[in-house]
């Protein structure tokens, strides 16, 4: 089986399997929190709390998953994360408990490696199909995102906890996928550096912790100022013990690339809207209309078909922007998707009593969620040997992880600063979080245009094709 999936459309098809199963974990449990926290006794802060937990896994396992595929293959590494993912959907669905639900999410937050791990495969083993393979996994990545909250939701309106098995057989599946995988680039010589890992998971938990907490501990309370004093310690030190390794853990001067620098910050300035706004998107879309306009007062079940449009969008975008890319040029594509989120926002601000008027800037912001997944994975990739190629991804993912986490810690912040009495957002408190992810997103179009692509494309034994060959 892994002779017939080795090359082309069978390998990208393979792939989609493993990529629709991390679309469907990432979004079926937040429809579901609200009913399992009742079955189980969680409470409100009981549910933040594993959303926390949950984040901080995301953001730690993203450099440590890319770093070990790299030293020690790319496909044995797959394997590892999608079982650790398949187990904790298992788990979760078979008893679920605070505890199995804590260790749960953190096993299933595995999936932060499959992109980069996937990207080093294919990289490898079919680069011609390079730009037109992301675009695929990225359309399937957002579309499965929608279609798993939906599934999960549908499933809990006849027994609670039914949609809790949602993400099992998808498990399963991509389990076998992963086995079909062929191995990817030989794994290089290095050693892990665990000083600079752990220096790196106790910086990063610690910035997770006070952009999520802040909001309820106050940011400018004492538990703020010490754990944000904490983070900077530590990551400060992170980055003197890489700049001192022979066997650094992320590969800091890959940034020194000006061309890699401008894709991660763009990829940060547009997922601090794009992805970090999906959440007030939703609290937005169900609170009832307030005598200004700002609410719709829409169920569970038309919020999450709004989240299907978006991702169908996205789809699109994603699909679209190889196209783009060769008629345009990358920087062009790059440039166009910051705007694009800034409008979509921009829309947001002056169109949003009614459900087409809110639909119309959703969309874009929708769309240019595809495009700059789509192209800013790709180009990681293209910056970056060949050896490198998971670590490279590992880094564009964990400036997208970050840029949402900002965007939200923002968003909250604002909404906490506009609050009635009763606690309901203002119009304003959503006004100046719109305006706010449309400011940061022309940002990254700004940065977009910085992009240079190298003068000559790299050969299809080197790397991904260059677009202007890309079937």
């Amino acid at each position: 089986m892994t002779s017939a999936v080795g090359r082309g459309r069978g390998l990208i098809a393979t792939m989609i399997v493993i990529v629709v199963c991390s679309g469907v974990v990432q979004g079926y449990l937040t429809p579901l929190l609200p009913v399992v926290g009742d079955h189980v006794g969680i409470g409100g802060v009981g549910q933040n709390n594993l959303y926390l937990l949950s984040q901080i896994a995301f953001t730690v396992l993203t450099p440590l998953l890319s770093r070990w595929g790299d030293m020690w293959g790319h496909r044995r590494l797959l394997l590892v994360a999608v079982t650790m993912v398949a187990l904790g959907s298992l788990l979760i669905a078979a008893r679920p408990t605070t505890a199995t639900l804590a260790v749960g999410m953190v096993l299933q937050s595995a999936v932060v490696g499959f992109f980069p791990l996937l990207a080093g495969i294919l990289r490898s083993r079919s680069p011609e199909h390079g730009r037109i393979g992301m675009s695929v996994l990225v359309g399937a990545l957002l579309l499965s995102i929608g279609a798993g909250g939906f599934v999960a939701g549908t499933l809990s309106d006849e027994h609670a906890l039914a949609g809790l098995w949602t993400a099992v057989p998808f498990g399963a599946l991509a389990v076998a996928a992963a086995i079909a995988l062929p191995t990817g680039t030989a794994p290089r010589a290095g050693r892990f550096n665990l000083p600079a890992a752990l220096l790196l998971t106790l910086g990063l938990g610690a910035l997770m912790l006070v952009l999520t907490e802040g909001e309820a501990w106050g940011w400018t309370s004492a538990y703020s100022l010490l754990t944000s004093a904490a983070a900077l310690v530590l990551l400060i030190a992170w980055v003197q013990a890489e700049r001192r390794s022979a066997h650094p853990l992320v590969g800091l001067g890959m940034l020194r690339d000006p061309r890699l620098a401008a894709v991660s910050a763009h990829t940060f300035c547009v997922a601090f809207g794009a992805i970090g706004f999906l959440g007030a998107n939703a609290v937005y879309l169900g609170t009832e209309p307030d005598g200004e306009g700002f609410g719709l007062g829409l169920g569970a079940q038309d919020i999450s078909l709004v989240s299907l449009a978006m991702v169908a969008v996205g789809f699109l975008g994603s699909a679209l922007t190889p196209r783009l890319a060769r008629a345009v040029g990358d920087r062009a594509v790059l440039a166009v998707g910051g705007c694009a989120g800034a409008a979509g926002f921009l829309s947001l601000c002056l169109f949003h009593s009614s459900v087409p008027r809110y639909l119309a800037g959703a969309l874009i912001v929708g769309l240019a969620t595809g495009m700059f997944e789509a192209s800013t994975r790709t180009l990681s990739v293209e910056a970056v040997d060949e050896a490198e190629t998971a670590l490279s991804v590992g880094v564009n993912e964990m400036a997208l992880s970050l840029g949402a986490a900002i965007g939200a810690a923002v968003t909250g912040a604002l909404w906490s600063a506009h609050t009635t009495a009763q606690g309901a957002v203002t119009g304003a408190g959503y006004q100046w979080a719109w305006a706010a992810c449309a400011v940061v997103a022309l940002g990254g179009a700004a940065v977009g245009l910085l992009f240079r692509s190298p003068s000559d494309a790299p050969t299809p034994g080197a790397g991904l094709a260059h677009p202007r060959r890309t079937a």
